[in-house]
């Protein structure tokens, strides 16, 4: 019996090897999916998703959600608290419909929202709904606001999502409930629901053809806009580069490069003559040379950062030293084109290259750990679906990119702009810079993938950590002279994030705040009653001062800022030189180019 027992292990011993190369053969027979063919399906579902959602990833709302919900649901002391501030807010709100019945409230009390503006919100039984509204908005923001183990960006996300409902169920939306429509109705006869019906059946019209071509009122680019004579003297298959004609017989050595972002035309910095920075420059006697961008097609999808310095700054930058040799350049970035100027700065400052002579920053952000109210659309969720939506279309459509913008300003920019247009009849024509925000452009796939992942998320550029042909770049390692501003209300750069950068470099830096927002902060002119502004010049050994003392302490001056950026541009100069005027075998066509109609 011991013998038969052996044998039989024996025997299953033996096949043994036989079962095992049957499972590896059957292993190997298995399909396998490469991960080109995954990413593709998987980028396929979430662009289709994208499509209905406007870009929007729904997984990161469930996720924000969630996250609330489950800490709000563990958190039996915060529901007490918030139910005392509801019997709180509701007691009040009583009070003021008491006081309004017998005629003791204050009737001139402003609602703080601009949905509530008008006068006529202030009086009852509208100043009640108002009040009701705001209460109701209050609430919500207090419902998502110190849970208890709630991430801070889930916060922000249900905050904003709360809001933007409740917004859409505002008293201001509905014609039966908004003052000022029931009045306009009843002085026009109701010609202002006609007048609106027809601008709406005109705009959906519009939409229903894809007619997607900018409305830009009366103003045309080349005729009334981007005017000032100048010729493009370079052309590659991302920029041109135009030289502006001289109106001075002398010009300050130093020529000034401007480098606009991409995100926009150039010309909102050539925009009709009293409001063109490039006019007034080359009027204050400076050369100044400008980019122009290339608004990108399908085909140019694999255009990325690295194509925007190289082929954009960097060739820009060899053309000027080639019609202003042996002198400095005087670089300034506007926004996104901001950012890019400072890591060329850093590339060329790692190689000991000092060809700048100062950089100057339009509302531009180098450190980016508090790039203001559009991080709350941003997550891992949502950058894998912007992707996803990029890669499908080669690029990142202009309205996308609006949209977004609108939302953070869904008051001022959708709303109160409906109402007028729809409800009151109204059809208000647009100014230069309303033109020009119409005329949007486009995102490359790979370029704000990576602008976004690499800059705006992990903020490699304030941490040492960008690729620049294979090596980091480092702020500190710039000594040029910087001159950065920020305007007050900025929802794009906000100030208090590009002032961040007097602390990221070794350079002397000027700041000056401003008023105004992220454009017309900027492209306010020459002479501006209403504008105002503060500026201070930081040593690299001076100590640290947060923002809110910095604002609270320099003194405030009124009026441009143009001026005095001028004037500290010219005492950077050496000297002066005779005009330089276009050589004609340089020039390719007049300004403002091709790639501005594209």
């Amino acid at each position: 019996m011991t013998v038969s027992m052996n044998n039989n292990i024996e025997n299953e011993s033996s096949n043994t090897p036989d079962l095992l190369s049957l499972l590896d053969d059957l292993i190997e027979k298995i399909p396998k999916i490469s991960e080109s063919t995954t990413d593709n399906i998987d980028s396929k579902l979430r662009a289709r998703i994208s499509k209905l959602t406007r870009g929007m990833s729904p997984m990161q709302l469930v996720l924000a959600y969630t996250d609330w919900l489950g800490h709000l649901s563990l958190a039996p002391g915060r529901r007490t608290q918030l139910l005392q501030s509801l019997t709180e807010k509701i007691l009040k709100l009583s009070a003021d419909a008491a006081k309004s019945i017998t005629n003791k409230s204050d009737q001139n009390a402003a609602p703080t929202s601009s949905l509530f503006k008008h006068e006529l919100w202030s009086k009852p039984p509208f100043n009640l709904l108002a009040k009701g509204h705001q209460t109701a908005l209050d609430l919500l923001k207090e419902l998502s606001t110190d849970v208890p183990g709630m991430e801070s960006s889930s916060s922000e996300l249900v905050s904003f999502i709360n809001e933007q409902i409740f917004q859409l169920l505002a008293p201001s939306n509905n014609p039966l409930t908004n003052p000022q429509v029931l009045k306009a109705t009843w002085d026009n006869k109701g010609r202002n629901v006609l007048e609106g019906i027809s601008n709406l059946l005109r705009d959906t019209q519009k939409g229903l053809l894809n007619k997607n071509e900018p409305d830009m009122g009366e103003f045309k680019v080349g005729e009334n806009l981007a005017i000032t004579p100048g010729k493009v003297i370079f052309q590659n298959d991302l920029i041109e580069l135009i030289q502006y004609k001289p109106t001075t017989k002398t010009v300050a050595q130093e020529p000034v490069l401007i480098v606009p972002a991409w995100i926009m035309k150039y010309y909102i910095l050539d925009l009709c003559p009293e409001k063109s920075l490039v006019k007034y420059l080359v009027d204050q006697g400076k050369t100044v040379f400008m980019i122009s961008w290339k608004n990108p097609e399908k085909e140019d999808r694999e255009l990325c950062l690295d194509n925007y310095l190289k082929s954009g700054f960097f060739a820009a930058l060899d053309t000027v030293k080639t019609v202003t040799p042996n002198t400095k350049i005087n670089a300034v970035g506007y926004c996104i084109g901001g950012t890019l100027l400072s890591i060329g700065a850093a590339a060329l400052a790692r190689e000991d290259d000092d060809i700048l002579n100062t950089i100057t920053l339009l509302a531009a952000q180098v450190d980016f750990t508090e790039p203001g109210e559009i991080k709350r659309f941003l997550g891992a969720s949502q950058l894998a679906f912007l992707d996803s939506m990029m890669w499908t279309d080669g690029y990142l459509q202009a309205a996308s990119m609006g949209n977004a913008f609108k939302a953070l300003r869904a008051e001022d920019m959708i709303i109160n702009p409906a109402i007028e247009r729809y409800y009151l009849g109204k059809e208000t024509k647009p100014n230069e810079l309303m033109a020009w925000n119409a005329d949007g452009t486009r995102m490359p796939a790979s370029m704000h993938s990576r602008y976004l992942k690499e800059l705006f998320m992990e903020n490699q550029l304030s941490s040492c950590k960008f690729i620049v042909d294979g090596k980091p770049v480092a702020l500190q390692d710039v000594r040029t002279p910087f001159f950065v501003i920020g305007t007050t209300t900025d929802h794009v750069a906000p100030w208090k994030s590009v002032y961040k950068i007097q602390h990221l470099c070794r350079s002397e830096v000027t700041f000056l705040l401003t008023t105004g927002g992220h454009n017309a902060g900027i492209v306010c002119g020459p002479e501006h009653p209403r504008r105002k502004f503060q500026v201070m010049t930081h040593d690299p050994m001076d100590k640290y001062v947060d923002p809110d003392t910095w604002a609270s302490t320099v003194e405030t001056q009124q009026g441009s800022w143009w001026p005095l950026w001028d004037y500290w541009l010219t005492e950077q100069s050496i000297d002066e030189v005779p005009k330089r005027n276009i050589k004609g075998t340089k020039s390719l066509r007049d300004a403002p180019g091709e790639y501005v109609f594209g």
